[in-house]
C-alpha cells in the first residue's frame, strides 16, 4: 500500500470510506492499542477524550441481565466493562486489526470481563430484528462511514422496541476549528455547514483514511428518519484535574468549546 502523502477535503462515496477506513484500522490496531490502551483500560467504560466514564454517566443503564451490542468497538474494553457489571455483550469492528487485538486482550482480562467478538460492517449488521436490548459505540463508526443514516437504521433495526441506542462522536462545532490542541485549535478555519469529507491520500490519489461531518441538525435528522427518539444531548466539559491531550483534544480547548457529543436515544414501544 501506498504511504499517505496529503490530506485534504474532497467527496468520499460509501465504499471509498468503508475501504480506506478499514485497511487504516488493520494496519494501526496495534500501535493504536500501544498508545491509547492505558488511557482507554481493558475493562473500562470511557465515551471520549474528556473522560466521561459510563459508571458515572449511567447514560445505558444497569446493564445487569442486559442483551448488549457495540459496534465499531475497537479493542472492545467499554463490553468488556458491561459484560463484568452483568450484561450478555457482543463486540464488533469492521478492522480484522482490531478484532484480532481485542481477541489477545480477552486472555490478559478476566473471564468474566471475556466478551466474543464479531468482524463485521456497522452498516449491515449480520442480526436477526429487535434481538438487543441496547446498542452502543463510543466514537466508532459514525464518524468514519459517509452514510452514516444507514448505521443509525441498521440500529434500531437490531434494537427491541423499548430499547435504547446511545453513541458518542466528534462534536460538529469541531468542524470549524483547527484540529490543533493549541491556542491555533480556537480559531475558525472552516464553515460550519461544510460537510466535505476530511481525506488523507496517498500519491494516486486514492483515499487511506476518511472521516465525514454532520452537523447537530444533521444527526437529529438521522436519529428520527431510523425511528428513534433523541432523549439527550451530553456535551461532557473538561474535567479539572485531567491534563492529558489527545490529538487535537486538550484542556485548552475542552474548556471553552465541546469536544465529543453524546446522543441518547429510544426505540419506542
Amino acid at each position: 500500500m501506498s504511504t499517505p502523502t496529503e490530506a485534504t477535503r474532497r467527496a468520499a462515496q460509501p465504499a471509498e470510506t468503508a475501504t480506506a477506513n478499514r485497511t487504516w484500522w488493520d494496519g494501526e490496531a496495534g500501535s493504536y492499542y500501544v498508545e491509547h490502551g492505558s488511557f482507554l483500560g481493558d475493562t473500562d467504560f470511557v465515551w471520549g477524550p474528556e473522560r466521561l466514564r459510563e459508571s458515572q454517566a449511567r447514560l445505558l443503564g444497569d446493564p445487569r441481565g442486559q442483551r448488549v451490542l457495540e459496534i465499531g468497538a475497537g479493542s472492545g474494553q467499554c463490553s468488556r466493562w458491561l459484560a463484568a457489571h452483568g450484561a450478555t455483550v457482543v463486540a464488533s469492528d469492521l478492522s480484522a486489526g482490531m478484532v484480532a487485538t481485542g481477541v489477545a486482550v480477552n486472555a490478559a482480562v478476566e473471564p468474566a470481563a471475556r466478551v466474543p467478538f464479531l468482524q463485521c460492517d456497522g452498516r449491515s449488521l449480520p442480526f436477526a430484528d429487535a434481538c438487543f436490548d441496547t446498542v452502543f459505540t463510543a466514537y466508532g463508526v459514525v464518524p468514519f462511514v459517509a452514510d452514516s443514516d444507514v448505521v443509525l437504521r441498521e440500529a434500531a433495526r437490531v434494537l427491541r422496541p423499548g430499547g435504547r441506542f446511545v453513541f458518542s462522536t466528534t462534536h460538529p462545532i469541531r468542524w470549524a476549528f483547527a484540529d490543533d490542541p493549541g491556542p491555533e485549535g480556537l480559531e475558525v478555519r472552516n464553515s460550519y455547514f461544510d460537510r466535505t469529507p476530511y481525506v488523507e491520500q496517498d500519491e494516486q490519489g486514492r483515499a487511506t483514511y476518511v472521516e465525514h461531518h454532520r452537523t447537530l441538525g444533521d444527526r437529529v435528522r438521522e436519529i428520527a428518519a431510523a425511528g428513534l427518539v433523541l432523549l439527550d444531548l451530553v456535551e461532557p466539559a473538561w474535567p479539572a484535574g485531567h491534563d492529558e491531550p489527545w490529538g487535537g483534544w486538550s484542556p485548552l480547548r475542552g474548556r471553552l468549546i465541546p469536544g465529543t457529543a453524546i446522543f441518547v436515544c429510544h426505540k419506542p414501544a
